[in-house]
């Protein structure tokens, strides 16, 4: 095999890559969905608590406020608009301040505290908000609060619909970009002549499925790197990610040079993906549904790069962690290269006999 001419058989396929829609498509895929499921479900991670504040004076509390980890802070100038703001679900909470509040506070008057709450507000940031509230309400008068209020949670952090939903997207890119693509290049390739036409060129069989393979690789690692930034898995140790991502876009070629080696035609190619592709992405259904048996994704092939990338984007594992899993990966990744090299000497045989 030639590196020159799997290269040059390479960047053909990436200079011309752009002109099908199929690709554009793979490349437009995790912008839409990202879109898609952001507007839906919310941001990736929890959002923090939303507090409106109306201060009609100068008041300790908003710079306080202001000041707090924790709280995204509005300041508005009207009690009209901070109403408009909770109808919209934009604020889960509202505060208004007179002018004298900080001083009515100190002077022991008792004023009223005016702390409107979202119909849509969580129960703990209705409780985030007003213990907040109230804790600097008290240092304004001068006092301490009678208790130190610790929150402290049980068992494991439920995540977000959003966040369960982020290896179903970065999976989805990965198949759309690092199976399909490859897959259907060497399916329309083989309907076309274009294999047949390249036996009497020095190149080989080998070096074009070679080729096609890289380019699925390539772009399928890129693509699912470009959709944990757009669901904001930024904070994540490069090396783990790095491995994660590359043991995931190779398992997706060879998936995709099985496919496109196996098809006649791009019409066997939909039907074998139609067919086979729950097997594929079955295991991200079982992130929406933490409660069905866990032990059954484990019995498909994606799950092996699948978990390791919600453990390392979401959970913030480390290899030392993921290590056994990666191994799974990396067995099935070597075991898979007995059936390509046969299917790519059958697919040799059958071009060769017309």
């Amino acid at each position: 095999m030639s590196m020159n001419r799997v290269l040059l058989i390479l960047g053909k396929d990436l200079r011309l890559g752009p002109r099908s829609p199929m690709v554009l498509y793979g490349l437009l895929v995790p912008f839409v969905l990202t879109a898609l499921i952001q507007v839906v479900f919310g941001s990736l991670f929890d959002p923090q608590p939303r507090l409106g504040v109306v201060d009609r004076g100068a008041s300790e509390i908003t710079a306080a406020l202001a000041g707090t980890g924790g709280i995204e802070l509005s300041r508005l100038d009207d009690q009209e608009e901070l109403r408009s703001r909770l109808a919209s679900h934009d604020l889960d909470a509202g505060l208004v301040l007179s002018a004298d509040f900080d001083d009515r506070v100190r002077a022991g008057a008792r004023p009223p505290l005016e702390l409107f709450v979202g119909g849509q507000a969580r129960a703990a940031d209705r409780i985030i908000l007003t213990v907040t509230t109230l804790d600097l309400i008290r240092r304004v008068e001068g006092s301490q609060p009678p208790v130190d209020v610790i929150i402290t949670g049980f068992g494991s952090t439920a995540l977000p619909i959003a966040a369960r939903l982020t290896p179903l997207l970065v999976m989805y890119a990965l198949m759309i970009v690092g199976v399909y693509l490859p897959a259907l290049s060497l399916a329309e390739e083989q309907a076309k002549g274009t294999l047949l036409a390249l036996s009497v060129t020095p190149a080989r069989l080998g070096e074009v499925v070679a080729a096609k393979g890289i380019a699925g690789f390539v772009l399928g690692a890129v693509m699912a790197l470009v959709t944990l930034w757009l669901n904001g898995a930024r904070q994540v140790e490069a090396l783990s990610l790095t491995v994660v991502l590359l043991l995931a876009a190779a398992l997706c070629a060879q998936i995709g040079l099985i496919y496109g080696t196996v098809s006649k035609d791009p019409t066997a190619l939909y039907a074998l993906i139609k067919g086979t592709g729950f097997l594929l992405m079955g295991p991200t259904v079982f992130y929406l549904f933490p409660n069905w048996p866990q032990w059954i994704p484990k019995l498909l092939p994606t799950y092996w790069i699948i978990n390791p990338i919600f453990e390392v984007t979401l959970n913030g594992a480390r290899l030392g962690e993921v290590w056994g899993q990666l191994a799974a990966a990396a067995g099935i990744i070597a075991v898979l290269w007995v059936p390509i090299a046969a299917l790519t000497r059958r697919l040799g045989t059958r071009l060769a006999a017309g």
